[in-house]
């Protein structure tokens, strides 16, 4: 755990010396309410395939008021914190990662941060994105209520050490990427989808695969905003600064959490938190037959994805199923 431990000890040192010497502390302090959101945001970032902007998005956009891409910034940017602290953690307990899914899902999101963000973003208001992410969500959160005990009962190894598994990644990279660049998260959604839909992955595989995947992807992006096009706000970071503690113990916490708790009633969870976020969204911004027609051709394209997956993965299990059941005994 030496990794994790280090990357602990070097942030709380550097957090305690902007709020001490450059006197962040009263502003800092001003900002607890998004502390409050990350506890919960964070857990739901390590013990699901949900990353904690997830939470934190709807809560900045809709509650808070704050305009879609500063809610999008720090999303990355919290995350770019919180869930590297899970990947180290989960590294340092032994956790077996797919590498080349994983290798396949950073170069797929680092191309899809740029679509994203420059060929897709300008043409959408406010009001679109917040119903885009509203709607691949409640996708989501339906994949999972109608599929829950068929998922929690599936024992796939995923793709192991594959190197034909970076395809995949590049592809599901590609497509959480450029969501991720609108709203922030989306690649630990497609990398989850993929491991339970495609390669009939273990849960206890696929959660850890896309925590990892939602953390690279996410380094990749705070990258982008801070470095290039440095559109990181005050407010941001403050709240960024405000949220820090929380979210690299709180990470982690919910990594180990999915292991002593019954994964069912974490996806139920999952499910109910999609929910609330679809019906909250729709009432505060669903206000034009355009919105609603937006809703619907969101639903229907995700759904028809998901189902085109799920099919493929049960063909190619049940061909795999055949050819074991001639191999020589």
């Amino acid at each position: 755990m030496y990794r994790w431990k280090a990357y602990i000890t070097v942030f709380l040192v550097a957090w305690i010396v902007l709020l001490t010497r450059f006197g962040y502390t009263r502003t800092v302090a001003e900002h607890w309410p998004i502390a409050v959101v990350m506890v919960l945001g964070s857990l739901v970032a390590g013990s699901t395939p949900m990353g904690g902007g997830t939470v934190a998005f709807p809560i900045l956009a809709l509650g808070f008021g704050q305009p879609v891409a500063s809610a999008r910034n720090f999303a990355l940017i919290v995350q770019a914190l919180g869930m590297t602290s899970a990947l180290l953690f989960m590294i340092g307990r032994g956790t077996k990662l797919p590498v080349w899914l994983l290798m396949g899902s950073t170069a797929g999101a680092a191309i899809g941060f740029v679509v994203g963000i420059f060929c897709i973003e300008p043409f959408l208001d406010g009001n679109l994105v917040k119903l885009l992410f509203s709607c691949i969500w409640m996708s989501f959160g339906l994949l999972t209520l109608t599929k829950n005990r068929e998922i929690c009962g599936l024992h796939g190894k995923g793709p192991g050490d594959s190197p034909r598994a970076a395809p995949i990644g590049l592809a599901a990279g590609l497509i959480g990427g450029s969501i991720a660049g609108i709203i922030g998260v989306g690649v630990e959604m497609a990398i989850y989808t993929a491991m339970v839909l495609v390669y009939r992955a273990d849960l206890k595989i696929a959660i850890p695969t896309a925590v990892a995947a939602a953390a690279l992807a996410s380094l990749e992006g705070a990258a982008l905003h801070v470095f290039y096009l440095r559109d990181i706000e005050l407010g941001t970071f403050y709240d960024w600064l405000a949220a820090g503690p929380i979210v690299i113990f709180g990470a982690p916490a919910g990594a180990f959490l999915v292991t002593i708790v019954p994964r069912i009633r974490v996806l139920y969870a999952v499910s109910a938190l999609c929910l609330l976020q679809f019906v909250c969204t729709l009432n505060r911004t669903a206000h034009r037959a355009a919105d609603w027609w937006f809703v619907l051709f969101a639903l229907l394209a995700a759904g028809t994805i998901q189902t085109a997956l799920y099919s493929a993965g049960k063909r190619a299990g049940s061909m795999s199923a055949t050819a074991a059941s001639f191999a020589p005994q």
